[in-house]
């Protein structure tokens, strides 16, 4: 099916399904959370949750997705929620199979060869880096959440440090430990993934640069453009072709 977000009905709350769901973005933008981080999908794009996770969708308030239900039986998809680079013909696949009725199909019929070129490309699929891992450890919640509520926040790590009761090297060893990441590095895919959010909803670069606490507009895009590959209006613009 399709779902329209609209400015007061825009997230689903946390919810769990015994068949894996697809979420792809057709417009806009969609934030995907469960108990263990944050998954931004922007236009183009789709997470995957697998069966009984808990989670959440935000959609943006311009956004439209399309949901695919597949049941558990299937194999060859993620067992974790994942980020997936969806192709073209994928997107347009998951897209009409949206808009059909439900239906039951037999085996070797054209709904029934549909499916299976769909799941075929899916098992293909390369996972992306618009993840943000946020562990069980309180003090670590703690930082994310805080960090989720004020973003601009550019506090260094001694100071987070403080404000959760630890030394800098140990919180500074607790991050590595937990998501492979170094503090820095952590906070800015935080960044990036509420950048993107708010860029999908018409937000302007500069807007979002000063959102996040950066000083000027090339510093957002010096560091937007490392870690993605591309300028933050490029991106956006490719995306949403």
């Amino acid at each position: 099916m399709h779902l329209e977000a609209t400015a007061h009905d825009r997230e689903a709350p946390m919810h769990v399904h015994r068949k894996g769901q697809l979420v792809v973005t057709l417009r806009g933008g969609v934030i995907c959370r469960t108990e263990a981080g944050l998954w931004m999908v922007p236009a183009g794009s789709g997470v995957w949750v697998p069966g009984h996770i808990r989670h959440s969708n935000e959609i943006t308030a311009n956004g439209r997705v399309a949901l695919l239900f597949i049941d558990p039986e299937v194999g060859g998809l993620p067992d974790h929620c994942a980020s997936l680079t969806l192709t073209p013909l994928v997107v347009e696949l998951v897209r009409h199979l949206a808009e059909r009725p439900a239906a039951p199909y037999q085996p070797g019929d054209h709904l029934h060869r549909m499916v299976q070129v769909l799941l075929e490309e899916l098992r293909g699929m390369a996972v992306s880096a618009l993840h943000l891992p946020i562990p069980d450890d309180p003090a670590l919640r703690h930082i994310a959440n805080a960090l989720i509520q004020n973003p601009q926040d550019r506090a260094p790590v001694a100071e987070w440090a403080r404000r959760v009761a630890m030394s800098e090297r140990s919180l500074s060893r607790l991050v590595a430990r937990k998501t492979a990441m170094s503090f820095g590095r952590w906070r800015q895919q935080l960044q990036i993934i509420i950048a993107l959010q708010r860029l999908s909803e018409g937000a302007s670069v500069q807007t979002v640069a000063y959102d996040l606490g950066y000083e000027s507009v090339s510093a957002f895009i010096t560091m937007f453009k490392s870690a993605l590959g591309k300028p933050p209006a490029r991106y956006v613009a490719d995306a949403a072709l």
